[in-house]
């Protein structure tokens, strides 16, 4: 029988969590948040109220994930990755929607990354340890840098590739 483990120190709000997904200690998770199958979102996590998760997503220890954004399936988010979702912030005044943030199938953060809010992560990317990123990152991209500039393009196992050659373990091919 599949379950949900859910740690004692933990505050999850939300019901609407799929099957086999493990949330460690001090994650807070609020009652709006939509989480997957397969999860493993890790210790020191905070999951607002408008936030959508996909099924085999992993949250590394010590992001929040805001308002706005949209996990989709298969996505690895590093340790510390810092997302946003308000490009004119002011205390005491909350927009009545929020922007969303697109993660994109099979793309994967890099610790420390700092994502910010409006952009896309296409498929399959992969973003640099420490990157900024300001603009949308095509599939399959590989970004690093302040700000995160397109250095070359990943097959589908993240191997790093290059125009018209063929990743030689998954057989992909740009």
């Amino acid at each position: 029988m599949a379950c949900l483990r859910i740690h004692d120190l933990s505050d999850v709000q939300s019901k609407d969590i799929g099957e086999n997904t493990s949330i460690w200690q001090y994650v807070v998770v609020l009652p709006g948040a939509k989480i997957g199958s397969n999860c493993n979102i890790n210790a020191l996590v905070f999951i607002e109220n408008d936030v959508i998760i996909g099924n085999n997503v992993t949250v590394k220890s010590g992001v929040q994930i805001w308002d706005g954004l949209r996990i989709a399936h298969n996505v690895f988010i590093g340790p510390n990755v810092t997302f946003s979702n308000d490009l004119f912030p002011r205390s005491k005044r909350r927009p009545s929607e929020f922007i969303k943030t697109n993660i994109e199938d099979h793309a994967s953060i890099g610790a420390n990354a700092t994502i910010i809010a409006g952009v896309t992560i296409g498929a399959y990317s992969l973003i640099g340890a420490g990157s900024v990123v300001t603009k949308d990152v095509p599939p399959h991209g590989l970004v690093y840098g302040n700000p995160a500039r397109i250095q070359g393009y990943v097959c589908n196992c993240g191997q790093r590739i290059g125009k018209g050659d063929t990743c030689p373990s998954c057989g992909f091919s740009l």
